[in-house]
């Protein structure tokens, strides 16, 4: 590793995103090893995106309180972020669970919020969907973020600013990334579950990958058993409910070190930890 070296005048804050958590495996996993990673790597602050966290659709109230225990400050939904009905009621309470920005206006929650590091630092974390590729047809996702971005500019009133862009196009991400640059300390894609290789930190200082990957088993389909889904591609029926695959997980996301003077960011690193892939770490 290249972390820096920690200490009260260390002007660096060391964030980490977790792509999807898929099902109990992923819950697992991230339960498991988020704590030690924590300690290891020296995070400042943790985001995960559980919207698969509950049986691979949406996340129950009791799965977020794991994720959030487990050491994530943030835990971000997507598409389905109200399949588990409790999720209605539960987000209203819980502040650090944050749905998509352009939902449904009368939708519960909140699509953005500046939380506050353990050394005072603000950190401003919100969620969009994309247009393109999505079932619905939700609010256009840029004139959401500009208007959250402008009014929370990075090195000013927060220390670092990220956004979680949940979408199906890759490019309508790559849009998005060049679109913050210069505004976000970082843009990180989710919801495809598949990790891409393009994490790089943008020439206005805003680290960016078009998709982090997921938490989950990677012998599988997307995360779910493949039975079902080879069933659907091959004759075109279905038998059967996606059940989440329960093998070996990978922790798939992505490092990102920032400046607080200035909110930009200075590294990023493709994070893979278990599991079947390459290993990656920072």
């Amino acid at each position: 590793m290249r972390l820096a070296v920690a200490g009260p005048t260390n002007p660096l804050m060391r964030i980490l995103f977790l792509g999807d958590v898929v099902g109990r495996a992923g819950r697992r996993a991230v339960a498991d090893t988020l704590p030690r990673l924590r300690d290891e790597w020296r995070l400042d602050f943790v985001v995960v995106n559980g919207e698969n966290a509950s049986g691979g659709m949406g996340l129950t109230g009791d799965h977020a309180r794991l994720l959030l225990d487990a050491g994530a400050d943030c835990v971000t939904l997507g598409d389905h972020a109200f399949d588990q009905r409790d999720m209605l009621q539960f987000i209203e309470n819980e502040p650090r669970v944050i749905r998509p920005i352009n939902f449904a206006r009368d939708a519960p929650g909140r699509g953005h919020r500046v939380f506050t590091d353990a050394r005072g630092r603000k950190v401003l974390v919100a969620q969009v969907l994309g247009q393109v590729f999505m079932k619905r047809c939700f609010d256009d996702p840029f004139s959401a973020v500009d208007a959250v971005l402008r009014a929370h500019p990075r090195g000013g009133a927060v220390q670092a600013a990220l956004i979680d862009m949940h979408c199906e196009a890759t490019s309508e991400k790559v849009g998005m990334g060049h679109f913050c640059d210069g505004r976000a300390s970082a843009v990180v894609g989710t919801h495809t579950h598949i990790p891409t290789a393009d994490a790089q930190v943008l020439p206005g200082g805003t680290a960016y990958q078009s998709d982090a990957g997921m938490c989950g088993d990677y012998d599988s389909v997307i995360g779910m058993e493949k039975a079902e889904p080879m069933r659907r591609f091959v004759t075109g029926m279905s038998k059967g409910r996606f059940q989440p695959a329960l093998g070996d997980v990978t922790l798939s996301g992505l490092f990102v070190e920032t400046d607080d003077k200035t909110g930009k960011a200075v590294r990023c690193a493709m994070v893979r930890l278990g599991g079947r892939l390459e290993q990656a770490a920072p």
